[in-house]
């Protein structure tokens, strides 16, 4: 076989990079980190959307939901024939409380109702194992796939449930999945826990006999046309169950697994576009620190090169090979690095949104995207040296450099000379003083290596911060209960009076909705008494809120959707009951860490409902030696909706921030070491290099290594 012969400057390329291999391979470690880290972050941003957009299609994911609390199925078709409406079904929808084998705590679930002659038209589901319910069978059910692993439940078992104040025994009959909850996560809380929370699909007419809703619905589900405006078709939708009791149409970006996908979608967004340039500026200073220190030691060899007939294009070319060898080497690592952590990072998203399949599939488009910011970045950082390198003549170049000149900084040397500093101190402000944007660079990248690590751990002391003052100081309650429907205070007393209850706080929670102009939101208005000690609010000095005796106080994060200041009148519309509209003041803004939150005196709420009274559910706090004789008390009463215990909330929390926040730490935590070897280890070679001859003087006249 005929040797493969490299033109004279490519042999030299070649013994150039193997003589700085240690420099060369920090800084395609660095372009590396970058390339990878962007390759991860676009890929998965691309690969969610299309699972995302697929999985919503196939199986028809409702683009609005309009809740009401009786509506006849007549008013189907009125629906049918609204403006840019494609597609409408209703359904049935119901709370529970099941009694599962193998859990003492109550647990809350949601059961939907299944046509019965053919599948869900929107919302359909994916069966995973068994089958549909019998339509013969008033008990068959279907659980939602992650509830069921939770609790080790297959085809075949049963378990008990409470829907509308009547306790039956369901038989599970199938697992399914469902778009509408690729997030599962129960009404009220911040974080899904399959252990507590379920979905279940029963027979249209089994569960409609069970709320008494024969010949009628609870809630109407419609894909749009094809470029449809929401706004109008939610105003039209309204106005046409407002007589019913509808409580407010809303689309997917209220949906509460569809909102949780579209921020972590948003934030690997911002992932895939803030992040890798850090490292590529980065790259692009240690390329111009490498290639301008190697054009220097190398003057002669470029005089000569010129001399002997190479063109200005040719040797500069040769250096640009120089940085692009390099950064050729960290965009192949960087590929292979990205692959592999999206690969890792789809099976974490696997188990975190709960989706048929996941593949990580990074498009070309997104490799070519990475070589050519890498590429763009290469360039910028050698471009300088390389203009050196055509405007040095051949004469010029073979001649000695001329040593650097210290003279112009006199001022600077006196005051060196008045601190007690020892001689080679002297020379790092020296050589400092002389580099300045050498200096000033190597400082900023570790700068932003220190930036990325400090970012990391903030994320995690803030959780920390957040949980402790939202579990420990605003929500001191052991369990939180919520009723089927709004009752007397005096079921307070009962409450009180139960097995293993220390203290009992009422609340009151209406659905409502807030507007401002033309800006509008879908918000609880929580009523809390006057000097509540369980669930309270608490201001940036995280001491209580008192709650006016009128208006109401908003979150800051609501307040700033709605562009509310403290003293504006906001439009309140009550969307249940005997739906008052009012305009309130905004009494306060407070702080909140967790979602968005409004809230007014319980007392307060009551005379703008004209009603006496009436609450919604209960704060407990529980003697911990008695808390199972109060789980089975609770299990018995048909009233009971839902309960929340705080500490396996706290616990499902913080599992989810060490699965998803840990992750990214330890990425960012490796991305930062990087940037700090490859600027330490190239600055240290750079300097030792230029001060070679002073550091030798420095043996002879008698200083050890040390």
């Amino acid at each position: 076989m005929r040797r493969v012969r490299l033109h004279p400057l490519d042999r030299k390329l070649l013994r150039d990079l193997w003589h700085i291999r240690g420099q060369a391979l920090a800084i395609a470690l660095v372009i590396a980190a970058g390339v990878g880290m962007f390759v991860m972050s676009r890929g998965m941003l691309l690969s969610l959307e299309h699972t995302r957009d697929a999985y919503y299609e196939r199986y028809r994911f409702a683009d609005l939901q309009a809740p009401v609390r009786r509506a006849p199925e007549s008013l189907l078709e009125r629906a049918r024939e609204l403006p840019s409406v494609r597609r409408a079904e209703t359904r049935v929808r119901a709370s529970a409380l099941m009694d599962v084998p193998g859990m003492d705590a109550p647990v809350s679930a949601q059961l939907l109702s299944l046509p019965r002659d053919h599948r869900p038209a929107i919302n359909d589901i994916l069966l995973r194992r068994g089958r549909l319910p019998d339509p013969a069978r008033a008990d068959d059910i279907v659980l939602l796939e992650s509830f069921a692993q939770a609790h080790a439940l297959n085809p075949g078992d049963s378990l008990h449930a409470i829907v509308h104040g009547k306790r039956r025994r369901l038989q599970v009959v199938g697992i399914a999945l469902s778009p509408e909850f690729i997030y599962a996560m129960a009404p009220g809380e911040i974080v899904p826990d399959p252990k507590r929370f379920g979905v279940g699909w029963m027979n249209r007419e089994a569960l409609a006999a069970a709320l008494d809703l024969d010949g009628a619905f609870n809630e109407l589900l419609v894909l749009q046309s094809r470029g449809a405006r929401a706004p109008a078709l939610i105003e039209a939708l309204d106005d046409l169950l407002e007589s019913y009791g509808g409580t407010g149409a809303y689309g997917r970006e209220q949906q509460m697994s569809d909102r949780f996908l579209a921020n972590e979608i948003q934030q690997l967004g911002v992932m895939a576009y803030l992040l890798p340039p850090i490292f590529l500026l980065v790259a692009a200073f240690l390329l111009h620190v490498v290639t301008a220190r190697l054009i220097e030691t190398e003057r002669e060899q470029i005089g000569l090169l010129k001399a002997f007939g190479y063109s200005h294009r040719q040797v500069a070319l040769h250096y640009m090979k120089f940085s692009g060898l390099i950064t050729l080497t960290g965009l192949l690592l960087g590929g292979l690095i990205g692959q592999r952590l999206g690969q890792g990072l789809a099976l974490l998203y696997m188990d975190y949104f709960k989706f048929p399949f996941l593949l990580f599939q990074a498009p070309a488009s997104v490799y070519l995207s990475a070589a050519a910011i890498s590429l763009l970045a290469a360039a910028a950082g050698s471009l300088r040296s390389t203009r050196a390198v055509i405007r040095l003549q051949a004469a010029v170049a073979m001649l000695p450099a001329a040593p650097l000149d210290y003279s112009r900084g006199r001022r600077a040397s006196r005051q060196e000379r008045r601190l007690p500093i020892d001689q080679p101190s002297r020379m790092i402000l020296r050589h400092l003083r002389r580099w300045p944007l050498r200096a000033a660079l190597t400082v900023t990248g570790m700068a932003m290596a220190m930036g990325l690590q400090i970012g990391a751990s903030f994320s995690l002391d803030a959780m920390d911060h957040m949980i402790d003052v939202s579990f420990n100081l605003a929500d001191r309650q052991d369990a939180s209960l919520s009723f089927v429907e709004a009752r007397h205070a005096s079921a307070l007393q009962e409450l009180r009076r139960s097995p293993g209850v220390l203290h009992a706080e009422a609340y009151r929670a209406v659905p409502a909705i807030l507007r401002n102009g033309t800006r509008r939101r879908h918000e609880a208005i929580v009523g809390r008494p006057a000097g509540a000690e369980l669930s309270r609010l608490v201001d940036s000095s995280l001491r209580p809120v008192t709650l006016p005796e009128q208006g109401l106080v908003l979150s800051d994060k609501l307040a700033e959707l709605l562009q509310l200041q403290v003293g504006d009148m906001v439009q309140l519309q009550i969307t249940q009951g005997r739906r008052v509209q009012r305009e309130v003041p905004v009494s306060a803004i407070v702080q909140s860490y967790l979602g968005t939150s409004a809230s007014m005196s319980l007392e307060a709420l009551n005379r703008l409902l004209a009603e006496d009274g009436q609450i919604s559910g209960a704060h407990l706090l529980i003697d911990d030696k008695q808390v199972m004789l109060l789980f089975r008390h609770l299990k018995q009463l048909p009233a009971v909706a839902g309960i929340g215990l705080q500490d396996q909330m706290q616990r499902a929390f913080y599992d989810t921030l060490d699965e998803s926040l840990g992750t990214f730490t330890f990425f960012n935590t490796l991305f930062a070491t990087l940037i700090v070897v490859g600027v330490v280890y190239n600055s240290a070679r750079v300097s030792l290099s230029e001060r070679g001859r002073e550091l030798a003087s420095l043996r002879v006249l008698g200083l050890t290594r040390a």
